[in-house]
């Protein structure tokens, strides 16, 4: 019961974050990116910190490594990255800055081999980064001509944003906290909300009250409540029972996802280069988890086989 349990939740979280993509998308024609990006995490922050604080024992952040953690998600995880993701999802489609997002994987273990040498990157791996990135350059389709605009701006930002969130991510594992990890994404994302609103109100976009219309308030509920507080308590509870590689594999489903949401909802197209870019940061992945891709095969035969 407890596979089929799993399965489902994957499948929650999958859609979840891969809708988001596209519920970005329309709620950036009502808000400046910047000032939406940080009202998602206003209303995530309110719905997760509102929790711990009622739930969990000791929900405060007390040490300093605390603060370094809320520090690093909260200022590289949440405000660096989305608002970077959602400005640079003004010049893209929902389904290319899902696949330019599903880098993530890829770029942490990079900034893990880089700062903590705890995770050697032989050839073949090399090789797998060097893909992966070989692939997001023919999802951006760049145009020589106009290197500084269209798509492919868009896809340097979220790049950029992919960085943020593996430095963030591998930042946190130098440091102790005393709080549980759902506890630690409410206050960094409360953290982050502030920055965003900081940088909103520093790059001078026009400050607004969120919209009434329909189509707004619906993405900006989706992403702030289900898309950031449910999906992150859905993943901490996976990443528990299931491990961080096989947690990870939702980074190649949500483009799916937001692909084929996209085209249906929003009629963005799909190109043949996109398809290909995305199978190429597939690959790239396999070649840089080979060896817990058969690590898990093993285990998987060891079931179905019955053994220990």
């Amino acid at each position: 019961m407890s596979r089929y349990r799993n399965i489902l939740l994957f499948a929650a979280l999958a859609l979840l974050w891969g809708a988001s993509f596209v519920a970005i998308e329309v709620g950036l024609q009502y808000y400046p990116p910047l000032l939406f990006a940080a009202y998602r995490f206003d209303l995530a922050a309110l719905v997760l910190v509102s929790y711990v604080l009622v739930m969990e024992a000791g929900p405060l952040p007390r040490t300093r490594g605390d603060a370094a953690a809320i520090g690093f998600s909260g200022g590289l995880s949440v405000a660096a990255n989305n608002g970077l993701l959602f400005v640079g999802q003004q010049y893209t489609t929902s389904g290319i800055a899902s696949i330019t997002y599903s880098l993530v994987p890829i770029a942490t273990a990079a900034v893990a081999a880089a700062w903590l040498g705890d995770a050697e990157i032989d050839a073949r791996g090399g090789i797998g980064v060097v893909l992966a990135f070989v692939g997001v350059g023919l999802v951006a389709q760049p145009d020589p001509g106009n290197l500084a605009g269209g798509v492919t701006i868009g896809v340097g930002l979220i790049s950029i944003g992919v960085i943020a969130v593996a430095i963030g991510s591998v930042g946190l594992r130098t440091v102790e906290t005393t709080f549980s990890s759902v506890a630690l994404t409410g206050w960094a994302m409360l953290f982050g909300a502030l920055l965003i609103h900081g940088f909103s109100l520093g790059l001078g976009e026009p400050q607004r009250l969120p919209s009434t219309t329909l189509p707004a308030i619906g993405s900006l509920l989706f992403l702030g409540v289900l898309a950031s507080a449910v999906a992150y308590v859905i993943y901490f509870t996976l990443l528990a029972r299931l491990g961080p590689f096989e947690i990870n594999l939702v980074s190649y489903v949500v483009p799916v996802v937001a692909t084929v949401t996209g085209a249906l909802l929003l009629a963005e197209p799909v190109t043949s280069l996109t398809v290909a870019g995305f199978a190429v940061i597939v690959v790239g992945f396999g070649l840089l988890k080979r060896h817990a891709i058969a690590d898990e095969v093993r285990q998987v035969r060891a079931r179905v086989d019955g053994r220990p």
